[in-house]
């Protein structure tokens, strides 16, 4: 019942831009965030919000690249993705809290739903 699903990943080339989306649906969430995961690399963390969008976190590797938004009225979450660079080739997943939580978080045991990831490939 409770979905997420993501999109608007694709093949792009270092120095582009992307921007993801994540959909809602069955329940508002409090937190939301972005994970991905690399080919043989460990799930980490990208960027977080806070449910009314007051408070950002990023990971290093994506600050002042990537932009975190939500737009409750529609239920959806974005990551715009600018100077995209190779290393930022992963499976992007969508990951939102549905307890309550005034803050954003980048530690995903604080995630309870996922979506099933969208597919970003950056080529050199």
């Amino acid at each position: 019942q409770v979905q997420l699903v993501e999109s608007g990943g694709g093949l792009v080339q270092a120095g582009d831009s992307l921007r993801l989306s994540c959909a809602g649906s069955g329940r508002t969430f409090s937190a939301m965030g972005w994970f991905r995961q690399a080919p043989g690399k460990e799930r980490e963390f990208v960027a977080a919000i806070s449910w009314n969008g007051d408070s950002t976190v990023y990971a290093d590797s994506v600050k002042g690249r990537f932009t975190i938004s939500r737009d409750n009225a529609k239920n959806t979450m974005y990551l715009d993705m600018n100077t995209l660079k190779p290393e930022d080739t992963a499976v992007y997943y969508c990951a939102a809290r549905n307890v309550a939580l005034a803050v954003a978080t980048r530690n995903y045991r604080d995630y309870n739903d996922w979506g099933q990831g969208t597919q970003v490939t950056v080529s050199s």
